[in-house]
């Protein structure tokens, strides 16, 4: 009993020892939350930008900001001096004694670039070359003209940005419009008829190209309208 009742003394002293010693940790690691409570709370407070009304946003009606930036469009124009000819047979043509126009943005009136004014010998070559390549093209496989138009569309959709933003500054519309629509279109028209290629040698047996064909685009839907136009002609041979 004597045996018992000293081990359980000891027990009850080695329990009462690391109750204390929890307790003395409890209190350090409170009194640490009320300092660091205390230093939280007095820092000020970092002030926040009152965010706009539903009302202010259909008053206004302003757009948000867009991450979208000109910079790299100046480069593109000045790698081009800001000077753009004809791009006939592959590459740009600048005939002498032509007019020329400044193409500006209609949203701020920056000058973008100049640009030459053709004339009916202009169109004369233009459709000398395409004549040209009019017989090697339409007797391409409808497969082997699919892969050009995926190629022209994989790269409209790799400078995206670039054609977004240059359609902006052309046109002066807000850059949400030429991002999200003309654009996207643009690569949709060439997958589109992409297969109309691919499907004319087995569902449009009886269609035939007609030979060099002439296309008249708008200025406010220039590349978007291009595209319209000329990848149906493009598709079935011409």
């Amino acid at each position: 009993l004597v045996l018992f009742h000293h081990v359980t003394l000891l027990s009850a002293a080695f329990c009462s020892s690391r109750i204390a010693a929890a307790l003395s940790m409890a209190s350090t690691a409170s009194s640490g939350e009320q300092r660091n409570t205390s230093t939280v709370t007095s820092r000020p407070q970092e002030k926040q930008e009152a965010k706009p009304s539903v009302s202010h946003i259909f008053d206004t009606l302003e757009y948000g900001p867009a991450p979208e930036a000109p910079n790299v469009v100046y480069a593109w124009l000045d790698d081009h001096k800001r000077e753009f000819g004809h791009f006939i047979n592959n590459q740009w043509v600048k005939p002498e004694g032509r007019k020329t126009y400044e193409t500006t943005n209609p949203a701020t009136g920056e000058k973008l670039a100049s640009t030459i004014q053709g004339n009916s010998e202009d169109v004369d070559v233009a459709v000398k070359a395409a004549r040209k390549a009019f017989d090697s093209w339409s007797k391409l496989p409808g497969h082997v003209r699919a892969r050009h138009l995926y190629s022209i569309a994989r790269h409209v959709q790799k400078h995206a940005r670039l054609l977004a933003v240059l359609e902006s500054m052309d046109n002066g519309k807000p850059i949400r419009e030429s991002r999200d629509c003309d654009i996207p279109l643009v690569a949709r028209h060439l997958y589109h008829h992409a297969g109309w290629a691919q499907l004319m040698d087995t569902e449009m047996k009886e269609w035939a190209p007609i030979g060099v064909v002439a296309a008249i685009v708008p200025w406010n839907f220039p590349l978007m309208l291009l595209a319209w136009k000329v990848c149906p002609a493009l598709a079935m041979g011409n």
